[in-house]
């Protein structure tokens, strides 16, 4: 299987399997002599981490990340930085299903139709698991763009929305939704607990913000800014559509609705709207870069589904063992961590083509 790596300048590649003996990543790229130990990691791993509420799969891994090179005397060397996380916590025994059927909605019948073979194992590199390396990554990522805050939060799940009146930054880490809205939190925590009840899923959206981004990173037409974070947020598992800016609401403006004005300001331009989510050809224009990312329901449900087996053969399956009822909380931390990802990378590109 190849294509496990992303980037250019700043690029990471990621191994391991759901159920094997460990996972993790190597970065390649990253500047030398940045402050860098496991501390600087973990943080972000915690967010993602599972079994932290009845939200969420309860998986328990502690997902305790070392790195193995790159570092010497708490500082980047410049060389790769090896990044492994141990899994723990593994129940392969509860996949024996999955072994004999197909999953709607996984990745199980493309893998085996590509492959020929699959690790039918929590899905292995299929499986979100995978995520927990991107995060990894991301949080080394982040040392190299101190000019940028990136702010993730969950907007609506199964439908049922945050209230942008009531959005709250100091909310999203007080509950375990990731929710800027007290009251969407509160809702949620009856709607994810019925779908975990009923064997059932649900999706969700996730918006991401990055402040702080200068103008100028990216450029046009094969390395544009927004084509990049679409890219690395639809690598993402179980997202299936990616919005920058007002994304398909754009299409029903006119074009003086959809235009952001700018005005002399001090140091530049002053912008009146940002439609454009702070990215116009394919670069950067100072105003922050916004996206918002869909989240399909969870494809391992309890509920009995039609399927095949390996055999053609029809049957149904009813997926056991620890599963996200919405897979799409965790997501936050992984949309955050690719974003850093994808702008680090920008960042290193821009340098080195302008100075």
């Amino acid at each position: 299987m190849s294509h496990n790596s992303f980037g250019h300048l700043f690029r990471f590649t990621t191994w391991g399997e759901s159920h094997g003996s460990a996972l993790g990543a190597v970065v390649d790229g990253c500047p030398p002599g940045l402050p860098l130990s496991e501390a600087d990691i973990q943080p972000f791993l915690d967010a993602r981490r599972p079994g932290t509420s009845r939200f969420t799969t309860q998986r328990r891994e502690p997902d305790a990340v070392r790195i193995l090179s790159g570092v010497f005397d708490g500082r980047t060397t410049g060389t790769p930085i090896s990044l492994m996380i141990e899994n723990v916590d593994q129940r392969s025994k509860d996949y024996s299903e999955v072994a004999k059927a197909y999953r709607p909605g996984h990745a199980d019948y493309a893998y085996d139709a590509k492959y020929g073979f699959r690790d039918y194992r929590g899905g292995g590199r299929s499986s979100a698991r995978e995520t927990a390396a991107r995060v990894a990554a991301g949080a080394v990522a982040r040392l190299v763009i101190p000019e940028v805050a990136i702010t993730a939060w969950v907007e609506s799940i199964g439908g049922d929305a945050i209230d942008p009146a009531a959005f709250d930054v100091s909310e999203i880490g007080r509950n375990p939704f990731f929710c800027p809205d007290a009251a969407a939190a509160a809702r949620w925590e009856a709607l994810v607990d019925g779908a975990r009840k009923a064997g059932s899923s649900l999706g969700a959206v996730v918006a991401c913000r990055a402040e702080g981004v200068p103008a100028g990173w990216g450029a046009p037409l094969y390395a544009k800014l927004d084509a990049e974070l679409a890219s690395a947020a639809m690598s993402i598992n179980a997202v299936k559509g990616v919005e920058i800016g007002d994304g398909f609401a754009a299409a029903a403006l006119s074009g003086e609705a959809n235009a952001d004005p700018m005005r002399p300001g001090e140091g530049g331009p002053e912008f009146l709207a940002n439609h454009a989510g702070g990215i116009a050809g394919g670069i950067s224009t100072g105003q922050p870069v916004t996206l918002r990312v869909a989240f399909k329901p969870t494809s391992s449900i309890l509920t009995p589904v039609e399927t095949i087996g390996p055999d053609g053969q029809a049957t149904t399956i009813a997926t056991k063992g620890r599963h996200d009822p919405c897979v799409g909380i965790r997501g936050v931390p992984v949309v955050e961590a690719m974003v850093a990802l994808v702008l680090a990378d920008q960042k290193l590109r821009h340098r080195g083509q302008v100075g």
